[in-house]
């Protein structure tokens, strides 16, 4: 008798192991309360040293995370909808996700990204959508700019942000419309000082000089994600690295006659035959950017993109940058709006896409070692963001499909590298 109700116990005990509480499922779909503060909850987790099972595919990109009640309160603090589960259904799950004909896989998430957003120490009029994603998802960041470049930071970190910027040394092409304003003098001023502090006897000597830093970083693996007029305006600048394409009341001298047949495309990351804008009176840079000739047809109510569902366990890198609980996504624009695709490199990968209006939105790559994935647009819950306007306040919109494309880049250095199925 004793040993039979020694065995029954046994079996007890065996079985409340194996249905213990073990794990949280933290879901991405819509039954997600607040999309953007669950990738706060990624982030914090891998700060205390444990890995995150990113789900792909699987409920909108849900994460599985090792039950621990500090998790569980972090996430009730924060507002972030999550589930205790089993050891057996975290299994289960895993094993549906690992059949073959299933587009769904698992990438492990096993270090903290440390992060860099460029930016200028003087204030801006505008704000920046990734500082405000990733204050609201309180993900934190360091802030650099041309003089932490030139001092060679740049490789004390994974993962490099670039906003609202012009490598090209043309102060975005403000000239016409704001150089009577406070604001665009200032900027003029800190720019010319900077310069000559570090040793360049232009502005766009210098920002081609930090465009180099930058394209060293990404070359010896480090990833770049940019937005807005940063995106096309870094490309432009690497083309011209060789000629002068600044006229003469951005730098002081006229531009080269000749420039746009001595642009070098073979610099590029991302674009390629573009022709640059050489009227120091209009608001754009080159033909890559499509603003100033979309069609009047697309509006605030039809301005929509699609994201490209990829095989998650064959293109991972894609697959994660993508995870949506939306695949079509609201559209906006910025100085930089989106991307001509007779622009675009072959090589390039296009996630998503305006495909009526020939417009890509949501690129990436790979350049050496090193991923950059590029953003059109300036804010996606503000669809024309003016300068001046007051920032998005991300409380009205936890659930941007918007922002968690950003979010996804954040997390994406993270990930334990797997190879490429073959």
């Amino acid at each position: 008798m004793k040993n039979k109700f020694l065995a029954i116990l046994l079996i007890l005990l065996i079985f409340s192991s194996s249905s213990k509480a073990a794990w949280m499922l933290i879901p991405m779909d819509d039954s997600q309360n607040n999309h953007l503060k669950a990738y706060g909850i990624a982030f914090w987790v891998l700060e205390k040293n444990v890995e995150i099972h990113w789900l792909l595919n699987y409920r909108g990109g849900s994460y599985l995370v090792p039950h621990h009640d500090s998790f569980e309160s972090e996430c009730v603090i924060r507002n972030v909808s999550y589930q205790v589960i089993t050891d057996v259904q975290a299994s289960t799950i895993r094993q549906q996700i690992a059949e073959p004909d299933i587009n769904m896989d698992e990438m492990l998430l096993h270090k903290v990204p440390r992060i860099a957003v460029y930016s200028p120490k003087n204030k801006q009029p505008w704000d920046d959508a990734v500082t405000l994603a990733l204050t609201y998802a309180e993900i934190p960041y360091d802030v650099v700019y041309d003089e932490e470049v030139m001092n060679g930071l740049l490789p004390t970190y994974d993962w490099l942000h670039l906003h609202h910027e012009d490598f090209t040394g043309q102060y975005g092409k403000f000239w016409s419309r704001y150089r009577s304003f406070s604001w665009y003098q200032e900027d003029v001023k800190a720019s010319e000082a900077m310069a000559k502090k570090l040793g360049f006897s232009k502005v766009s000597d210098l920002k081609l000089a930090v465009s180099k830093k930058i394209r060293d970083f990404v070359v010896g693996g480090g990833y770049l994600f940019a937005m807005c007029s940063a995106t096309d305006s870094y490309d432009v600048a690497m083309a011209a690295m060789n000629v002068d394409i600044c006229d003469v009341m951005f730098d002081g001298d006229p531009m080269d006659v000749d420039a746009q047949n001595r642009l070098e495309y073979d610099h590029c990351m991302a674009f390629t035959d573009f022709t640059i804008v050489t009227n120091p009176a209009e608001y754009e840079i080159s033909n890559i950017d499509v603003t100033n000739k979309r069609s009047r047809a697309i509006t605030e109510r039809n301005d929509y993109f699609t994201l490209f569902e990829f095989s998650a366990k064959w293109d991972h890198i894609p697959s994660m940058l993508c995870q949506n609980h939306q695949q079509i996504i609201k559209g906006f624009m910025g100085q930089t709006t989106a991307f001509h695709k007779d622009r675009v490199k072959s090589s390039v990968i296009i996630m998503g896409e305006n495909k009526a209006a020939n417009e890509a939105r949501y690129i990436h790559g790979e350049f050496g070692k090193g991923f950059w994935t590029f953003y059109g647009g300036h804010d996606p819950e503000d669809y024309q963001h003016r300068i001046g306007d007051p920032p998005t306040e991300l409380t009205l919109h936890p659930n941007s499909p918007g922002y968690r494309l950003i979010l996804n880049n954040i997390l994406f250095p993270a990930a334990k590298k797997k190879k490429r199925k073959t």
